[in-house]
């Protein structure tokens, strides 16, 4: 009974279609951590240089670059089956 259980339960999960996210959903997802990850890096300029012209020239540099290293990223790792 047990081992008919488990059997089922695997084999449910397996006919559920995995589903690949959407390019706007991971632009949506880079743009809101790299909100998160700018802010986090102007303040860090800001406490070091205590300049905060460089903390904010520093910060959207930092933006530019990152929101699309980030989208690369998580387009690569949407490819990949491991852990689904």
């Amino acid at each position: 009974m047990i081992i008919d259980q488990v059997y089922n339960r695997i084999k449910a999960e397996k006919s559920v279609p995995i589903k690949k996210e959407k390019h706007g959903r991971s632009v949506i997802k880079a743009i809101s951590w790299r909100i998160l990850g700018t802010l986090d890096t102007i303040l860090i300029s800001w406490l070091i240089s205590g300049e905060l012209t460089i903390a904010f020239s520093i910060g959207t540099f930092e933006l530019l670059t990152k929101t699309l290293l980030y989208y690369f990223h998580e387009r690569l790792w949407n490819g990949i089956k491991w852990g689904k």
